[in-house]
């Protein structure tokens, strides 16, 4: 090393200009690379405050002014972030409700309380808020856009039909007065169409999911309730080519056992039997599921199933006087995770069982998750603020609480914010790769 230390110092003036060359182009290599590196975290830092600032931005102004609307492309979204379903209410008297309750031209009769009489208007000042993040302020328009050319379809009950109306009433009040639109009934399919976007919102009465005595969308109420568990295809034919499905299917089960027809309606040689509710529903499910399997294309169509809207039946669940129910309540009830009688978990269990299994088979349905949240409004819902189809009796003309409705919502409402979890999970979940 000495020696080749040597031979370098002596070198002849020709190679040490060769070697003060080299020299200069290595430190001005170094100087670049200082350079470079210097810029490089300043841009770094400068980025890093800009984010910082947009989270802080849009922490700030979440509840003051609409989010834009989220894209379809977007892979960190808000369900995969925090759990949408815990948090809870906040009175937000600025930006809600969504939508006035004259404003919608196709309002439903039965959840129109401020119409039939309601002063008491807080229900529709009430926000939902989850604990770790914010929840997608509703776009109509971008809705609109992803259903161009397009089927929406709930699928389901009454409550089903609520949300139904919700959806239509959020963007049917969100589009110009000139933009054409329809609502066409046919049978057990109602459907709103939004002709400039070619996208339809519809509803199908199947408050069994399977085929039952119920299925008249007007004629159903029936006391002796008769399930073909393992029929659907009556149904399943409407909502075949849907790009969007939402089912649901709770409050007609609620009965300690059905009776379940093996065979067809008006066929003499069918078998009748009376089975355990659960198992029943658990049999309607599997057929559903296995419709669902064979029938529903997997790079077309996303999936839903609402969990069960609780009623507000008994008001001694809540701490007020036995024989009471929703009737004259104007707050919601503040206890943390309260759950009453008017949910039965046992059933969510059988859904949730049927969706996992469906999962194994390659096929995704989400669970839309309404039910604890919805637990707590026990004053969103009519009770008597509502068209009265039958006519009242002398014994609930005295006692209003008699002929109060606790099951359904008034809307604007709770219906809203289901509406608004359904839109956060179209646009965000990681269905969203599903080709539409």
């Amino acid at each position: 090393m000495t020696k080749k230390h040597q031979v370098i110092i002596s070198t002849s003036p020709a190679a040490a200009g060769i070697l003060w060359d080299v020299r200069c182009s290595f430190q001005s290599l170094i100087a670049l690379l200082v350079v470079a590196l210097v810029g490089g975290a300043v841009y770094l830092t400068a980025q890093s405050g800009h984010l910082l600032a947009d989270d802080r931005t849009s922490s700030s102004t979440s509840n003051s002014s609409p989010p834009p609307p989220p894209s379809a492309s977007t892979n960190d979204s808000p369900p995969s972030k925090c759990n949408l379903f815990s948090g809870k209410w906040v009175y937000d008297n600025h930006s809600y409700p969504l939508y006035k309750e004259k404003q919608c031209t196709f309002m439903s009769d039965q959840l129109a309380c401020e119409k039939f009489g309601r002063k008491d208007l807080t229900y529709q000042n009430w926000r939902w808020q989850p604990h770790h993040c914010d929840l997608p302020r509703f776009n109509a328009t971008a809705l609109l856009e992803r259903l161009r050319n397009k089927r929406l379809v709930f699928v389901g009950d009454s409550l089903n039909r609520g949300q139904w109306v919700s959806m239509v009433c959020l963007v049917e009040t969100s589009m110009p007065s000139s933009s054409p639109k329809s609502m066409i009934s046919n049978g057990s399919l109602i459907t709103f169409k939004a002709t400039d976007f070619n996208a339809s919102i519809e509803f199908y009465w199947a408050p069994l999911l399977v085929e039952s005595n119920s299925d008249n969308p007007v004629n159903h109420r029936l006391p002796d309730r008769i399930v073909r568990a393992h029929a659907i295809e009556k149904h399943a034919r409407h909502w075949t080519d849907a790009h969007i499905l939402v089912f649901n299917s709770y409050l007609w089960w609620r009965q300690p056992k059905m009776n379940t027809l093996w065979g067809s309606f008006g066929n003499s040689d069918g078998i009748y039997k009376d089975v355990e509710m659960l198992r029943s529903y658990e049999m309607a499910l599997k057929t559903w599921a296995d419709w669902l399997e064979i029938h529903i294309n997997r790079t077309k169509t996303q999936l839903f199933f609402i969990s069960m809207s609780p009623t507000h039946q008994r008001a001694e669940e809540w701490g007020e006087s036995a024989g009471e129910n929703c009737y004259s309540e104007t707050e919601m009830i503040g206890k943390d995770e309260y759950q009453g009688n008017g949910s039965n978990p046992e059933m969510m269990r059988k859904v949730e069982a049927a969706i996992n299994d469906l999962k194994s088979r390659g096929l995704t349905v989400r669970l839309i998750n309404i039910t604890q949240l919805s637990e707590y409004r026990k004053e969103g819902h009519p009770s008597i603020y509502r068209k009265q189809w039958e006519l009242l009796t002398q014994r609930q003309i005295s006692k209003p609480s008699a002929y109060a409705d606790c099951i359904h919502w008034c809307l604007p409402g709770v219906p809203d914010v289901w509406n608004q979890l359904l839109y956060a999970y179209i646009f965000n979940s990681s269905s969203h790769n599903t080709k539409m």
